[in-house]
């Protein structure tokens, strides 16, 4: 059976929470990550996938679900450290163009000091 894990951590910005992912996020692994999205006290949004080899379509609609949230409440979201194997995902659904996606989580703070409303993509 797959198995996520899930490290949720203050970002250097007052305002920001990183979650680190490591193992797959799928349909069987995904209900995790929901509900510790749904937990109080996000702000901007950091989403660490270094950790993660492989993305299905349920997890990509949790990623794209909490991004809709982050807008709808005016907070900044980044994608961070995303594989190879996942940035094709990404390509094929054209999310590339969608979510703001950088190596690091440090450069995705960085664009959240340096931005106004949502963060904007650098690749």
């Amino acid at each position: 059976m797959e198995q996520i894990e899930i490290r949720r951590r203050p970002g250097a910005l007052v305002t920001t929470t990183v979650l680190e992912l490591s193992g797959p996020l799928t349909l069987s692994t995904l209900f995790d990550l929901q509900s510790i999205l749904r937990e109080p006290g996000y702000g901007d949004t950091i989403i660490d996938l270094s950790g993660v080899p492989f993305i299905d379509s349920a997890g990509l609609g949790t990623i794209l679900s909490h991004w809709a949230h982050t807008q709808r409440a005016g907070d900044k979201f980044a994608v961070v450290g995303a594989s190879e194997r996942v940035q094709v995902l990404f390509k094929i659904t054209k999310v590339e163009s969608l979510l703001p996606m950088f190596a690091t989580a440090e450069e995705g703070e960085r664009s959240f000091a340096t931005a106004t409303g949502s963060a904007a993509a650098s690749a």
